[in-house]
């Protein structure tokens, strides 16, 4: 991966992240002029760069089926299309019963299936204010979803990039904006863009749902994001519309990739943590609840990215956590 500084005021931020890399044992970092950018990535411009040689891609959807395979070879059962609707203790447990006390708090869908368990943990994502209210706990951070589109280079034109091209991060704004990315396939996605979606899980533009529309607009945090990013926020909806605006910004890392060498690709939704004050909570927020069901609780409320490539490392955090949180 190489993040690319292309303005002079980039600079100084990607030395800090140089340095912060040294700081937390990133092996391999190393800063590059212009020319060694070159080197590196035959078609990329820059003034200077941050070369991260051992950032990964992974092909997620495999990940998830593996992790599956072993979870069910552990004795562990999947659902799906199970959407919770309550989270309570079970009314009567007899003393006499042993899976009473190993399994006291019972779990309901919309259909009105139940399961029992001693212990939650919940990763919901998109969803996780939602469960954390079901639960009888905070529902801060809040999920406000933000649609991000892709581009995908023409494979006639994959040459132009080798590996992991992204910009500076700069912290003043919400997003990490367009960056290239080969995925596992053999494909190159370029992007995404960032823009409100309509619907939570809205992955098409013309996605709505008036319930999650209204608990994003009405949401006092989201204004204050919106007021104190109204310039970057308005290009983000442009380039949503407009092809050729995505593609000025591409080009400012690679000059070659024209309108004509793109096509439209997939969208993903971001699940944004946002807390009252407009900011957007960048790290894992862990919480529970007091009393019966929420001391047996833990909400794993937000894992930003890298969360699928990290997610072995995250998932010894969150273990470790809940051992901790119920003295396992």
């Amino acid at each position: 991966k190489l993040i690319v500084a292309v303005e002079q005021d980039e600079i100084p931020r990607l030395k800090a992240l140089y340095e912060r890399g040294l700081q937390n044992n990133v092996p391999g970092l190393k800063l590059l002029g212009a020319k060694e950018i070159q080197e590196k990535e035959p078609f990329c411009r820059g003034l200077m760069a941050l070369d991260s040689p051992h950032t990964g891609i992974v092909d997620y959807k495999q990940v998830a089926q593996s992790y599956a395979r072993d979870f069910q070879e552990a004795g562990g059962t999947i659902l799906t299309d199970f959407e919770v609707t309550s989270m309570e203790m079970a009314k009567e447990t007899s003393p006499e019963s042993e899976d009473g006390l190993k399994h006291p708090l019972i779990v309901r869908n919309k259909k009105g299936q139940e399961i029992s368990c001693g212990h939650i943990l919940a990763c919901a994502g998109l969803h996780s204010d939602r469960l954390s209210q079901i639960s009888g706990c905070s529902p801060e951070p809040r999920i406000v979803p933000f649609r991000g589109d892709y581009l995908v280079l023409k494979p006639e034109k994959s040459y132009l990039v080798r590996g992991n091209i992204y910009p500076v991060p700069n912290p003043r704004f919400p997003f990490l904006g367009v960056h290239f990315t080969p995925r596992m396939d053999g494909s190159v996605w370029l992007g995404p863009n960032a823009v409100l979606a309509f619907k939570r899980e809205g992955y098409k533009l013309l996605d709505f749902s008036a319930g999650d529309f209204l608990d994003a607009v009405t949401y006092s945090g989201l204004w204050k994001l919106v007021l104190r990013n109204v310039s970057p926020g308005l290009g983000e909806l442009y380039r949503a519309f407009s092809l050729s605006a995505q593609v000025r910004q591409l080009q400012k890392f690679i000059p070659e990739v024209t309108t004509n060498d793109v096509l439209r690709g997939p969208s993903g939704v971001r699940a944004q943590a946002l807390d009252s004050d407009g900011n957007l909570v960048d790290d894992f927020v862990f919480d529970g609840g007091s009393g019966s069901v929420g001391s047996r609780i833990l909400h794993v409320r937000n894992a930003p990215s890298p969360a699928a490539t990290s997610s072995l490392a995250i998932a010894a955090v969150i273990a470790d956590e809940a051992e901790r949180r119920f003295q396992l």
